[in-house]
C-alpha cells in the first residue's frame, strides 16, 4: 500500500459526493434566458481544501452544464493536486445528447472521456488514458438524466416537505448510472459563512452497484443547493456556496491519509510467518460494518455490533489442473475477459505466455504470475488514476491496483479464474506512522477449488494474515465504492496472532 492507493480510494468516493451534490439540486439555476456561474467552497472537516464552479449555458435548445473541481489535499508531507471537469450536453428538454469529462490527478495521470449518442440511441464513448485511446459503445440506460434532465426533474417535484421521488443519475466519470433516492425536509435557518438564509433540507441517497452514500443538501427556494454535506470515510465534507473571491482563495492542506490509516493496537511482527491472525473490529459514527466471509478470512457478528475478522491464509493445492476445466458459473464467470481486465488482450496473452511457460500446476502457475508482475511493473512511484490491465501491460507503471488488476487478467488469460479485492493490509513503517493499517488492492485466483490470495506488490511474501478483505470483483473502479463506504468508520481494538507450526514452510 502507498499515498497513492489511499488518494484513489478518495477520488472514487469523492465522485459521489459532487453526483450526490447534484442530485441534491448543485448548483441549479431555474432562469434559462442567461448564462449562469455559481461558485462553492469544498471543505473537509471544517477546512477549505479546494473550489467548484457550476456553469449553465443554453444556446440554440442545447443546455451545456458544466462542473469544475479544484482541490488540494494533504498525505504525510506531500500535497496533491486533483482536478476535474464534467460537461452534461442535452436538450431543454433534458434528453441526452452527450458528455465530457477530463481528471487531472496531480502526477498520477490524467484521464478524457467524451460520449455522444448516435441516431440509435446508443451512446460512442471515447477514453483516452496514458496516451491509450480505447472505444465502445453501450447502451444508454433507461430514463437515466444528466444535469438539465435532473434539473427539470427537481423543479417538477419542488420542494413541499415529505415529498420523495428517484432520480436516475448518469455519471460521465463512472461511466454507469447511480440510482438516486430524494426526500424533502423542512426549511430551517442555515449558516452560510456568516450568512443566514431559510434553507429547505433535502436528503439523497445514492445507490452504486449496491454500496450506498448519503448526503444532505440546503436548497433556496429557486431550487439552488447553498450547502451540502456528507459523511465520507470517517470524514465530513462539504460544498458550501460563497463569492468568487472566497471561492478562488488559498487553501488548507488537510492531511486526509491520516484519517486513512487505522492505528494497530498492539505491534506486530513477522505477520507472514503467522498461521492465522484474528481482528476485533468496533463500527464507529454509527456505521453497521458489512465485511465478507471468504476463503481466507471467517467474519463473526457479536450482540453489541463488532465483527471478529480472523485471517487464515489458504495455501495452493499442488496438483491442480491448468486450465480450469470446472463447471461452477460463477467461477468460469472469473475466466472472461471483463472492462478492466483484458485478458483476451494480444499483449497480456503474451506476458501470460511468458510467465507461466511450460507449466501445468495451476498454483506454480499462478506464484509465476504473482511474482512475473512483481517484476513487469518497473515504474512503481508513477501511477495513474486507475488504469486497466491493458494499459498497465503497456506503460509498465503503477501502483497496487495497477498490480492487481494486471495479475487477474494474466491468471485469467492462463486459464484461471481470478478477481480483484480491495481492502485493508498491515504496514510496519508508513508516513512517519509504524503499525497501521492502510487500503490496499491484490488479487484472487481460484485454485483446487478455493480462492488463493496473490499480492504482486508484496512478492515474494505475498498475500498474508495481515490482509483483510472488503470487497471483490472484476477490477472496475466501481469495485471500491465498498471499500470506500467502510474505510473511516472503524478501528481494530485487539488482535490475536496464533504462530505457524515448527514444521510449517512458506511454499511461497
Amino acid at each position: 500500500m502507498n499515498e497513492r492507493c489511499a488518494v484513489k480510494y478518495f477520488i472514487f468516493a469523492f465522485y459521489l459526493f459532487l453526483l450526490a451534490s447534484g442530485c441534491g439540486a448543485f448548483g441549479i439555476q431555474v432562469d434559462t434566458q442567461a448564462d449562469e456561474v455559481e461558485y462553492y467552497a469544498v471543505l473537509m472537516e471544517g477546512r477549505k481544501i479546494g473550489h467548484a464552479v457550476h456553469i449553465r449555458n443554453v444556446d440554440a435548445g442545447i443546455v451545456k452544464t458544466t462542473e469544475t473541481l479544484s482541490m488540494v489535499i494533504g498525505r504525510g508531507a506531500v500535497s496533491v493536486s486533483i482536478s476535474t471537469a464534467e460537461t452534461s450536453i442535452e436538450t431543454t428538454e433534458g434528453k441526452p445528447i452527450g458528455f465530457e469529462y477530463t481528471e487531472d490527478l496531480g502526477g498520477m495521470g490524467g484521464k478524457k472521456i467524451t460520449g455522444r449518442l448516435n441516431e440509435q440511441g446508443r451512446c460512442e464513448v471515447i477514453t483516452l488514458e496514458m496516451g491509450i485511446e480505447k472505444q465502445k459503445v453501450i447502451d444508454w440506460p433507461e430514463g437515466a438524466v444528466m444535469a438539465e434532465g435532473l434539473r427539470l426533474l427537481e423543479i417538477e417535484k419542488g420542494l413541499k416537505e415529505g415529498a420523495t421521488y428517484a432520480a436516475r443519475i448518469f455519471s460521465p466519470a463512472m461511466i454507469d448510472v447511480v440510482e438516486g433516492s430524494v426526500r424533502v425536509g423542512p426549511t430551517t435557518n442555515i449558516d452560510l459563512f456568516g450568512r443566514i438564509l431559510p434553507l429547505t433540507k433535502v436528503d439523497t441517497s445514492m445507490n452504486l452497484q449496491g454500496v450506498v452514500f448519503a448526503s444532505t443538501s440546503y436548497v433556496d427556494s429557486e431550487l439552488r443547493a447553498q450547502k451540502t454535506v456528507m459523511p465520507m470515510m470517517g470524514m465530513t465534507l462539504e460544498l458550501i456556496a460563497c463569492d468568487k473571491a472566497f471561492a478562488l482563495s488559498e487553501n488548507d492542506i488537510v492531511d486526509f491519509l491520516e484519517k486513512l490509516l487505522i492505528t494497530s493496537p498492539v505491534e506486530l511482527e513477522d505477520v507472514d510467518s503467522a498461521e492465522s491472525i484474528t481482528y476485533f473490529l468496533a463500527p464507529a459514527g454509527g456505521k453497521e460494518l458489512s465485511i465478507p466471509s471468504t476463503d481466507n478470512q471467517t467474519v463473526k457478528h457479536t450482540k453489541d455490533g463488532k465483527v471478529i475478522v480472523t485471517v487464515k491464509p489458504v495455501q495452493g493445492t499442488a496438483g491442480a489442473e491448468l486450465p480450469y476445466k470446472g463447471d461452477d458459473p460463477r467461477v468460469l464467470g472469473a475466466l472472461k475477459p471483463a472492462q478492466y481486465l483484458q485478458s483476451d488482450n494480444e499483449q497480456i496473452v503474451s506476458l501470460a505466455d511468458k510467465a507461466v511457460g511450460n507449466t501445468k500446476d495451476a498454483a506454480e502457475a499462478a506464484r509465476k504470475i504473482e511474482n512475473f508482475v512483481s517484476e513487469y511493473i518497473t515504474e512503481k512511484n508513477l501511477s495513474v488514476g486507475y488504469a486497466s490491465a491493458a494499459e498497465v501491460a503497456a506503460s509498465r507503471q503503477g501502483d497496487c491496483t495497477e498490480h492487481a488488476v494486471l495479475t487477474a487478467a494474466i491468471c485469467r488469460a492462463s486459464g484461471i479464474p481470478s478477481r480483484v479485492v480491495s481492502g485493508i493490509v498491515h504496514i510496519e513503517d508508513f508516513a512517519d506512522r509504524k503499525n497501521v493499517f492502510g487500503g490496499h488492492a491484490w488479487t484472487e485466483a481460484y485454485i483446487g477449488g478455493k480462492w488463493i490470495g496473490l499480492d504482486a506488490t508484496r512478492a515474494p511474501n505475498g498475500f498474508g494474515p495481515g490482509h483483510i478483505t472488503m470487497a471483490m470483483g472484476n477490477g472496475d473502479p466501481a469495485d471500491f465504492f465498498s471499500m470506500a463506504s467502510t474505510l473511516g468508520y472503524f478501528k481494530i481494538e485487539e488482535i490475536t496472532s496464533k504462530p505457524a507450526p515448527p514444521a510449517a514452510v512458506n511454499t511461497k
